[in-house]
């Protein structure tokens, strides 16, 4: 073989993609001869081919494929009372009694604060928790949130300009009013900072305090029909699409 990305002493490529789950090594045999599959962004479509999954990254029809069995990413909706911790010293609701199914030791992606609800991201694979929390990799985070007030459409051109806050500015990505009613409106924002409370301080140096807070969105991953405390085991594909946006 004269693939750079073949090992001799590797394992069949169709067999790494059927342990990720991608269908029985005959069709993924069959995926690989379409030249469906791509590994270190170069197409496979030969069969033979040897890899160390430790060493590669794969995709099968543009989409990233985790292959390591070992590592365990969930999402939880958080609900609101919990604490971001997987304990409390202070006896407060924490994530542990959400999880304590899993044999793996999780660590929790970031935090919400207790009264915020959403998207919490939780995994044992350490690399992945560290580069997914760091403000230099940007990854976005969605919030629909409840505010006092009928808020004006100048609203969101104020947010996307950005506000200052008093640890530094912030500014919206994307912001879009979605209701006004009774007193209260609803406004969903897209940002790329993960800074304590910042959704919260930065509605209320607006001049519109949020009554409720939820996280509907981190990087690929959406919050969907999940109910309050309920859990869902990222498949492959989704952790790839983690892995993509936290640069592994």
């Amino acid at each position: 073989m004269e693939l750079e990305i073949h090992r001799p002493e590797g394992i069949r490529l169709q067999k790494v993609l059927a342990s990720a789950g991608v269908g029985s090594r005959r069709k993924c045999e069959d995926v690989i001869e379409a030249g469906r599959v791509k590994v270190n962004g170069d197409v496979v479509s030969q069969l033979g081919v040897r890899i160390d999954p430790d060493e590669v990254v794969i995709e099968v029809d543009g989409k990233r494929i985790c292959v390591d069995m070992s590592n365990v990413t969930v999402v939880i909706n958080k609900p609101a009372g919990v604490v971001s911790t997987m304990s409390d010293p202070q006896g407060r609701p924490a994530l542990d009694q959400f999880v304590n199914e899993f044999d793996e030791r999780l660590f929790h992606v970031g935090r919400l604060d207790a009264e915020t609800t959403g998207v919490l991201l939780l995994t044992n694979n350490g690399d992945l928790a560290n580069r997914l929390a760091h403000p230099t990799h940007g990854v976005s985070k969605v919030y629909v949130a409840k505010v006092e007030g009928m808020v004006p459409k100048s609203l969101c051109t104020t947010l996307r300009a950005g506000v200052d806050l008093e640890d530094g500015p912030v500014r919206v990505t994307d912001c879009v009013v979605l209701d006004t009613s009774k007193g209260y409106s609803l406004v969903q924002v897209e940002l790329h900072e993960g800074r304590n409370r910042i959704v919260r301080r930065m509605f209320a140096t607006a001049g519109y305090p949020v009554v409720e807070l939820v996280r509907t969105q981190f990087g690929p991953i959406r919050l969907g029909t999940l109910s309050p405390g309920e859990v869902r085991v990222l498949g492959r594909e989704d952790v790839g699409a983690l892995m993509n946006v936290a640069g592994l």
